[in-house]
């Protein structure tokens, strides 16, 4: 028995390189499958930059969108994963001077209205508590090495399991556990040093 969708749909075991020849001919399901095979690790490169998990998710929509649009450019198939960081660098660097444009331009008097609305937010100092203890842990990881960096954030805080992260990074499972039980050692460390 086969399986309509099978036939002519891109595979799992397509090299990336294929992956992007096909895109580039146009093929929406080939692009569709390196989005899922980068997905996580576009969004933990945004996410250590923006600090903002839903900013983070705009700028991986903004970031794949643009690739899609410029797919034609890359060269060479197996250089899309630093070609996805670049475009995410520019995504965020657009993004943020515009947000300061707004800043610039926006009124800062509230709107009758929304003096209305009741504010179902936790306290402030809950929430400043909170973000300042979730800016102090980003900082921390900020400062680690990339080697350890990019495993704390895919496993921790995109929620991505050890198989996703190893084909991510080109590393077996054991490396990983390494670096991983490395990394969060030197981040318990440094929280504990500051």
């Amino acid at each position: 028995m086969t399986f309509s969708f099978m036939n002519g749909s891109p595979g799992v075991n397509e090299t990336d390189d294929a992956l992007v020849r096909k895109s580039q001919t146009g093929d929406r399901q080939a692009f569709e499958e390196l989005v899922r095979r980068t997905a996580r690790l576009v969004f933990s490169r945004l996410y250590l930059e923006v600090g903002d998990v839903h900013r983070a998710e705009d700028l991986v929509q903004e970031t794949f969108l643009i690739a899609w649009r410029s797919v034609r450019q890359l060269r060479d198939g197996s250089g899309l994963r630093p070609w996805l960081f670049s475009i995410a660098h520019s995504v965020v660097v657009d993004a943020t001077r515009r947000r300061l444009r707004k800043k610039r331009m926006a009124d800062y008097e509230p709107h009758e209205a929304m003096e209305s609305v009741p504010d179902r937010a936790e306290p402030p100092e809950e929430s400043a508590q909170r973000e300042e203890e979730r800016q102090r842990v980003l900082t921390v990881l900020r400062s680690l090495p990339e080697e350890y960096r990019l495993p704390l954030t895919l496993r921790y805080i995109a929620g991505a399991d050890y198989e996703t992260i190893g084909q991510q990074l080109g590393l077996t499972n054991g490396s990983l556990r390494g670096l991983l039980s490395r990394g969060m050692a030197r981040l318990r460390e440094a929280l504990k040093d500051e």
